[in-house]
């Protein structure tokens, strides 16, 4: 059993003893991101939003990895703790943004119908069930990254 808990050392390996129920969050992801309707982009923002304010280091450095390879702009990573102070932002991704943050912050009050309607206006019925999930699905991999400290600096981004 891993029990040290000092910085830099993982607690336990998820994959080694929960490897089943491991592979059916990545099944689940990659059946969400099969729904269509979201830009890749688009899909790394919101998972390095939700990230940054759940504290993720070993997501960050995964999905800023992932986006930077993809061709999103250090610019708007970089920014994108401050993305309403911003103009490298457009309507779509701003309400995406905002529903990413409500929906993780959920003891601030939960989505209020605002932010919902605001990503309503912007995205499908379709595209919102995805994004929902996608949000859902971040702040899940965040939360089993952080109680066990996954370490980052090993993911090596694929091509898009």
């Amino acid at each position: 059993m891993t029990t040290e808990t000092t910085a830099g050392t993982t607690r336990i390996d998820l994959l080694k003893h929960s490897g089943a129920a491991y592979e059916k969050m990545l099944e689940l992801a990659q059946t969400v991101h099969a729904m269509g309707g979201l830009e890749y982009s688009l899909q790394e923002l919101v998972k390095i939003r939700a990230s940054q304010i759940n504290g993720c280091a070993m997501c960050l450095d995964m999905h800023t990895l992932d986006a930077a390879a993809a061709g999103e702009t250090h610019q708007r990573m970089h920014a994108l703790n401050a993305w309403r102070e911003t103009p490298f932002f457009t309507e779509r991704e701003r309400a995406a943004l905002a529903l990413t943050e409500a929906g993780t912050l959920l003891a601030n009050g939960g989505v209020s119908d605002e932010v919902y309607a605001e990503a309503a206006a912007h995205f499908d019925e379709n595209e919102l069930a995805a994004l929902t999930w996608l949000i859902a699905i971040i702040n899940t991999f965040n939360r089993l990254a952080v109680t066990t400290r996954m370490m980052p600096g090993s993911h090596t981004p694929q091509a898009r």
